[in-house]
């Protein structure tokens, strides 16, 4: 059997008190009824019946019973969650958002809700705090101070080709204080900068999930897991330990400093692994020979790809005058890391923020994972509309997942390149929608109304989501995967 409202009072939004307060103001006014001669009937004083017209207070059913009888209406009337009218509709949703956190965050006094109030002061209100609960869920969701801090970041890290003297100095005072005379640093080199430093390793298998390292400055002991990763450097979080503790780092005061420190530590760790001096000198006679190479400085310092190539930005404009770009892009498409100083144009938000962006399809980045032969370099040619530039990439998978880690550098600075000699080419106009992100018209008019893809969330810190696509899917791919698997293919 139907449930009335009278017996359903539970159900969500059936007594809602303001709604329900305002009807019966609604209901005493069309009677012709003052608040005096309507608390007279209900037996309450008139300030009491005045709390129950503004939603204060929410009623009994044997109060909501006399009520509707008094107003001559059935309790399911009384009860109906709609507003009686459209000013009542606009005085009900001022309410709520005064009664709300975000209202009641900006320390301002309440807006009394009278008649001399107009629809349109109320309606000018709401749309006001509509846009401002907006923004608050946008920077809740994804932190707009960090996007900020990401782009100027990478602005500092531009002006200065990536290279930072300090840096360096450092990690060249650290290598000559445990005896390291050039060449990749071994294990055991790390343990002595450990040493060196005052710290004890301890390598244990309960590590805290989320961390890397622990540090222990009270009784100097860096702990560390007992199982790498897969694909990791078991001397890399050892180093960043100890680059912080050099460093000085404490508790980021917000995420500019935060973001700082993890770009600090990690290339005073990278400057650790491979120390300028000898890379600077195989670089450079690499170089000379034509041959360039980031698998080839991986190898000889036996690092991981990812290490090499952010050290080869390092070092590329400095010491070579070769201007570089360096992507992190997640299978997905999306950008986790950037760098650029040759002009290469990524796609941003609007604030300047690279992460999180998807990049274009025909990018060396994202053709890399079509190549079965991920052991091999993979190099490629791109016609964008800044100019050609030429790419060398590589497959790193993870725990989150496969990316692709490329280096790149304008077409005029290939010569130096191993891999210049490739016949892979491809045309990019993004950011013309038409160019990869906007679907083919006839797979669109096929799909977009028979489709709902259920999309990955979009876990980078820095990402706000990318513009101009199903929240984050990328549709052309979508639509081409139903088209080559549905029945009538």
């Amino acid at each position: 059997m139907a449930l009335s409202h009278a017996e359903d009072l539970d159900d969500e939004g059936m007594l809602d008190p303001l709604t329900v307060g305002r009807r019966i103001r609604q209901l005493r006014t069309d009677r012709g009824l003052t608040l005096d001669a309507l608390a007279a009937e209900l037996g309450r004083a008139p300030s009491q019946v005045s709390v129950i017209e503004n939603g204060k207070r929410e009623l009994k059913l044997g109060e909501l019973q006399k009520l509707a009888r008094i107003l001559g209406v059935s309790l399911d009337d009384l009860l109906s969650p709609e507003p009686p009218s459209k000013r009542a509709a606009l005085e009900i949703a001022l309410e709520r958002v005064q009664r709300g956190p975000l209202y009641a965050s900006l320390g301002l006094p309440a807006v009394p809700v009278r008649k001399t109030l107009s629809d349109d002061a109320i309606e000018t209100i709401l749309g006001l705090h509509g846009e401002l609960k907006r923004l608050h869920e946008e920077r809740a969701a994804t932190p707009e101070e960090a996007r900020r801090a990401n782009v100027e970041l990478r602005a500092e890290q531009r002006k200065e080709s990536n290279h930072f003297v300090e840096l360096e100095t450092i990690a060249r005072d650290l290598l000559s204080a445990v005896g390291h005379r050039g060449g990749p640093l071994s294990q055991r080199i790390a343990a002595d900068l450990a040493t060196h430093l005052g710290f004890t390793l301890h390598y244990v298998a309960d590590l805290p999930e989320t961390t890397r390292s622990v540090t222990d400055h009270a009784n100097g002991r860096i702990y560390l897991p007992v199982r790498q990763s897969a694909g990791g450097d078991p001397r890399s979080a050892l180093l960043q330990a100890l680059a912080a503790h050099v460093l000085g780092k404490q508790e980021p005061r917000d995420y500019a400093d935060l973001l700082r420190q993890r770009v600090e530590t990690n290339y005073l760790a990278g400057a650790l692994l491979i120390p300028e001096a000898s890379a600077v000198a195989f670089l450079q006679s690499a170089k000379e020979a034509r041959e360039l190479s980031v698998e080839d400085l991986r190898d000889a310092f036996a690092v991981t790809y990812e290490t090499a190539a952010h050290r080869f930005t390092n070092l590329a404009t400095e010491h070579l005058g070769i201007p570089v770009h360096f992507l992190k892009v997640h299978a997905s498409g999306a950008i986790s890391k950037a760098y650029e100083n040759d002009g290469a144009l990524f796609p941003t938000d609007v604030l300047g923020a690279v992460e999180g962006q998807i990049v274009c399809r025909y990018w060396s980045a994202r053709q890399v994972f079509a190549v079965e032969d991920r052991f091999s370099p993979y190099h490629q040619y791109t016609d964008k509309p800044s100019g050609t530039y030429w790419c060398t990439s590589s497959i790193q998978s993870t725990a989150a997942g496969a990316f692709s880690v490329s280096v790149g550098t304008p077409f005029a600075h290939v010569k130096w390149f191993r891999g210049r000699d490739t016949v892979r080419r491809h045309t990019s106009r993004c950011p013309d929608p038409t160019c990869c992100r906007r679907p083919d018209s006839a797979l669109a008019t096929r799909w977009s109304d028979k489709a709902w893809p259920s999309a990955r969330l979009n876990s980078s810190l820095l990402a706000a989501m990318p513009s101009g696509t199903f929240t984050g899917v990328d549709l052309t791919e979508v639509y081409e995967f139903l088209d080559a698997h549905a029945p009538d293919a």
